[in-house]
């Protein structure tokens, strides 16, 4: 029945959905996936076919058109990029699908995080010409970190180049990840016209209309070898990481369909293999076979491990059971400023049941909240429902403190759960109205874009007057920009961007800080020794308190350490913020009547600033890995411009008819690097780019920052 639903009518697809409510689906048909992948590689295309094919929309969305049901976002349509996470709820095969398609450019990497952090598995998009890009393993990355099982889709097998094999072969060279090929694609390039299911073993043939029925052909002859080859691979790989599939392997049993994707979902759900499928979403050839795959592979929440809490009065850790019965806790993954109902806030229910108007404990913040309507999201529309389950993925209103990462839970019984972590941004600009009005305008829009966004930071530069914005890249940033002119109405100045540079220290040093004052009456007095170093491993700041014989009180030496970690904020060497710095206080002293808190917070400072002045002081600058895709003609000028630019070139890969530069390059020298690259290769060449560390500065590079903030 759900199979041919895309080709039913409308009166009689909304006839299926009114007896498929949202409330009615068992936890064990539920599935919670995420859409991730690079970008460029169709994330948003499988998603708009799955929408459709599932009866969620009537009418096909196009990226490229701007119409894109999940590319809801004027900046998105603009670009034909996917920006924010979009959530939606899906049916098929009488299961409940919540999905989230999520960006695949690197300056949005938060949104992927925190939706990796609250799914339960994830559909990797692949390029079928272009394989595993950069992007394609951050994401991977931020997968494992999260352990979430995945299946993977090779998009685009209908482009010329689209290289099976090779991509399969990249999955397990570069993401370190042992493939199970389910499925081989038919044909190639244009000539590509439907697929093979290895574990079925039948040939399924497209014609590329959306409507129309995938038929079963014969499985050609010239692709009977490759059969034989990846289904006996399927086989023995499944095998080897599944003990019942095992035991029957030895005892040379040929499993039955059932028997094969029962151990298939074991093997998935374990992380210890990656069903692969083939298919072209923008042709409609193969999106069927992967929403099968979704339900027949990745995990229910009942499949995954109970999740993992504090106890906010005890401190134990604590599990709270998949089940609706269980004491209610979820995690706030993303807030939205909605223009027509204001503050949305997005949640997972891990356990048990909320009902809409419900007052709940926010125990990261320490407060109670009410829920106000309860929205079942489908990208920026709304459905009203009565109450949330375990497993759901749910919008509120009325939650005014609440914010990314924040626990809501049963006030009875407070629990946190493990909180969302983020990248710090790289890059800044200068920010000014043009207005006194538009200045009111522009602070309370800025602080809804920072509660929408956690890569997002803003803050006030007392010594130039101006407002800095701090974000993961240019795009990041020219995207906040233009949603400032063009949502919220600010008219504003915008310098250029500026590297997030830091400070550190290359070696120990020991100094003293003495703040004396005196001018009739109680005076102030405050000193201290204290010892720095940098912090092996990095780190942001770790603070040790040996002081002996009460030299000076804890409350002063609390005070130091509050001085200490200003200095540390707003920079000593160069003026920038101070990492992986260890400092020790070890001596003191204090005056019964003229020593205070103040005066032992400035001591602090001073001590920090004399102590890193010997300690051989340095800039760090933000590296970022740089990948570059370009025909070979022009790879010698590009090699040449990355080289310019202070590049360290890793690799030189071929990939089909183009070559593919691995290179490591310092962000300050990227600026513009798309127009010169664009110039370079008439414009055929592409790259991207992610956050890799920070690094030293050159000898020469640092002493002129030095020299400046002098």
């Amino acid at each position: 029945m759900v199979i041919k639903m895309a080709g039913k009518t409308v009166s009689e697809r909304l006839k299926i959905e009114d007896i498929m409510p949202t409330r009615s689906f068992s936890l064990e048909r539920v599935r919670n996936i995420g859409i991730i992948a690079h970008i460029d590689a169709g994330k948003t295309t499988v998603t708009e076919r799955i929408l459709y094919y599932t009866g969620r929309t009537y009418k096909i969305g196009g990226v490229d058109e701007g119409t894109a049901v999940m590319d809801w976002m004027e900046q998105e349509r603009q670009r034909g990029i996917t920006i924010t996470s979009a959530a939606t709820t899906s049916h098929w095969r009488e299961h409940r699908i919540n999905i989230i398609d999520t960006p695949g450019h690197v300056d949005f990497t938060a949104e992927v995080e925190r939706s990796l952090r609250v799914l339960d598995g994830g559909v990797v998009v692949f390029d079928g010409v272009a394989g595993v890009e950069a992007q394609s393993e951050t994401v991977w990355r931020q997968a494992n970190r999260y352990h979430v099982p995945r299946i993977c889709f090779i998009n685009k097998m209908d482009r010329v180049g689209a290289d099976f094999p090779r991509t399969l072969g990249m999955i397990e060279d570069r993401l370190h990840a042992k493939y199970i090929a389910v499925q081989l694609p038919m044909g190639s390039d244009e000539s590509f016209h439907g697929v093979i299911d290895l574990v079925t073993e039948k040939a399924l043939s497209y014609d590329g209309k959306p409507d129309s029925e995938p038929v079963e052909v014969a499985i050609p002859e010239e692709d009977r070898e490759a059969v034989s080859h990846y289904r006996q691979m399927l086989v023995e790989r499944v095998a080897e990481e599944d003990d019942e599939a095992m035991e029957a392997y030895l005892e040379g049993k040929t499993p039955t369909v059932t028997e094969l994707k029962a151990a298939l979902r074991r093997v998935t759900l374990a992380g210890k293999g990656i069903p692969v499928l083939a298919g072209s979403a923008l042709r409609n050839k193969g999106v069927r076979l992967l929403l099968d795959a979704v339900i027949d592979y990745l995990p229910s929440p009942l499949d995954m491990p109970p999740v993992q809490a504090v106890n906010t009065r005890s401190g134990d850790q604590v599990q709270r059971a998949v089940d609706d019965d269980a004491p209610f806790a979820a995690l706030a993954f993303k807030v939205v400023s909605d223009p027509f109902v204001g503050r949305l806030v997005y949640f997972r229910v891990y356990s048990g049941k909320i009902k809409a108007g419900a007052q709940v404990l926010n125990s990261t913040k320490g407060h109670k909240e009410r829920l106000g309507r309860l929205l079942l999201m489908h990208a920026n529309r709304r459905e009203d429902v009565d109450s949330a389950d375990t497993g759901s993925i749910i919008a509120t209103l009325g939650l005014k403190g609440t914010f990314t990462g924040d626990t809501l839970c049963d006030s009875s019984q407070s629990i946190i759960l493990e909180a969302i972590r983020f990248p710090e941004p790289v890059m800044s600009i200068a920010i000014e109205p043009k207005t006194k009005a538009d200045q009111d305008r522009m602070v309370e829009a800025l602080h809804k874009l920072a509660d929408e966004d956690p890569t997002f930071k803003m803050s006030f530069n007392d010594e130039t007057g101006q407002t800095v914005i701090s974000g993961m890249g240019e795009l990041h940033l020219e995207v906040i920009v233009s949603r400032l002119l063009s949502e919220h109405r600010v008219s504003a100045q915008v310098g250029k961007p500026r590297v997030a540079y830091k400070e550190t220290i290359t070696t120990a040093a020991r100094a003293e800080g003495r703040f004396v004052r005196q001018s009739g009456g109680r005076g102030q007095y405050g000193h201290v020794c204290i010892e720095i170093e940098p912090l092996e491993g990095g780190g942001e700041f770790q603070f040790v308190d040996k002081v002996k014989g009460g030299a000076i009180p804890k409350s002063f030496i609390l005070a130091a350490e509050s001085g200490i970690k200003e200095a540390l904020a707003t920079g000593v060497f160069a003026g920038y913020p101070m990492v992986d710095v260890k400092a020790t206080i070890y001596d003191g002293s204090f005056h019964e009547v003229d020593s205070s808190e103040m005066a032992f917070k400035m001591a602090g400072s001073m001590a920090l600033k004399n102590a890193v002045a010997k300690a051989r002081p340095t800039v760090l600058e933000p590296i970022m890995k740089l990948e570059a895709v370009t025909p070979e003609e022009f790879l010698g000028d590009i090699i040449g411009g990355i080289s310019s630019m202070r590049g360290h070139i890793s690799a030189v890969e071929p990939r089909g008819e183009t070559s593919v530069v691995h290179a490591l390059v310092p962000l300050a020298e990227t600026f513009g690097y798309s127009t010169d690259l664009r110039s370079v290769s008439h414009g055929r060449a592409t790259y991207s780019m992610e956050f890799h560390k920070y690094q030293e500065l050159p000898s020469g590079k640092a002493s002129q920052f030095e020299e400046a903030a002098k």
